[in-house]
């Protein structure tokens, strides 16, 4: 491609429930200028996420996406040219860089991604904003502690597999919900899951019946929507429920109902609303807490590859149908 030219990905037109291709364009733009203080910056790497459909429905903390809008994603960029003092030509730097070929930031908007990321892609999936979510919730919030019985759902996306591992590591038992055999095989074998229901052939509050006689101790609620209420009706006594993600209900026009408050009030449970970016000013803590456990072995990250900038849209409608394995990431 024209090294001139900048290739960006902007929303054409608002879904109508589920994302189709369609619903964006790939356009070319003049390369970025470089100002005082500015960094012009190479995308390498471009994390495609869940919340992504919650701000094109104008739902999300972080803003929302209209029409003409360059779609916003975190991404792990190159430096081509610093006019900042702090970074240097070659680094590796982390920043909301967008789906986009180049960008440019201020040096305060950029962080160095530590040379111990390998691959560097790691900085955006389970040592990035995908681990620290997983790590927040599971470590900081619900505190998990070994014996515990854990429901994690969207076991096999990024998320669900960093917390499925994290809770794994502490000695917890791990139950997973996915959407085939081969993603709950993936559970079982290699995320050290102790079993997983398929949620599109079993029956639900029947398997969650069996598979916790004594209740459900933590849930980490990354979908929203029917399995809330499911396992809302299943929790121990002193239950905590981490709320995070809606994704059975992003490319819905309007949010489902939530639980009857009466089944967190009859468990005795605690309830914590999960925003990472709450969390962000912790992230080398919880770095230099995994990258051991990455080094040794007793952690993994599954990543669903793409390659190019054009290839973004049609990565990201899978995502939204759930089709992806693990964490997405486009490659540039």
């Amino acid at each position: 491609m024209n090294p001139a030219i900048n290739h960006r990905v902007r929303m054409k037109q608002y879904p109508d429930g589920n994302p189709v291709a369609a619903d964006f364009e790939v356009g070319a733009s003049p390369m970025p200028d470089c100002q005082d203080g500015q960094v012009l910056c190479r995308v390498r790497y471009l994390s495609l996420d869940p919340y992504m459909r919650s701000q094109i429905a104008g739902r999300h903390i972080s803003g929302t996406i209209a029409p003409g809008d360059v779609m916003r994603g975190e991404t792990v960029c190159e430096v081509l040219q610093s006019r900042d003092g702090r970074f240097s030509v070659g680094q590796l730097v982390r920043c909301m860089g967008g789906w986009q070929e180049y960008t440019v930031r201020s040096g305060d908007q950029l962080a160095v991604v530590p040379r111990e990321i390998q691959p560097p892609s790691l900085a955006l999936s389970l040592l990035g904003m995908t681990g620290l979510t997983a790590w927040a919730g599971m470590i900081w919030q619900a505190n998990v502690q070994p014996g515990e019985r854990v429901l994690i759902p969207a076991v096999t996306g990024g998320v669900g597999a960093a917390a499925a591992q994290f809770c794994r590591n502490r000695g917890a038992e791990v139950i997973g919900v996915a959407g085939s055999e081969e993603k709950c095989r993936h559970a079982i074998e290699q995320l050290g899951a102790e079993t997983c229901i398929n949620r599109k052939t079993e029956d639900v509050p029947a398997r969650l019946a069996e598979l916790f006689p004594k209740g459900i101790n933590v849930y980490f609620d990354l979908v929203g929507g029917e399995l809330l209420l499911q396992a809302s009706e299943r929790l121990a006594i002193n239950s905590r429920v981490v709320l995070c993600g809606l994704i059975s209900e992003y490319n819905s026009p309007a949010r489902a109902a939530g639980p009857p408050p009466g089944n967190w009030i009859r468990s005795r449970a605690t309830v914590f609303g999960l925003v990472v970016y709450d969390f962000e000013s912790r992230r080398d803590e919880f770095i230099a807490a995994c990258l051991p456990d990455l080094q040794a072995g007793r952690l993994q990250q599954p990543e669903d590859l793409s390659h190019g900038i054009a290839s973004a849209p049609a990565a990201f409608c899978r995502l939204m149908r759930g089709e992806n394995f693990g964490k997405v990431v486009v490659v540039l």
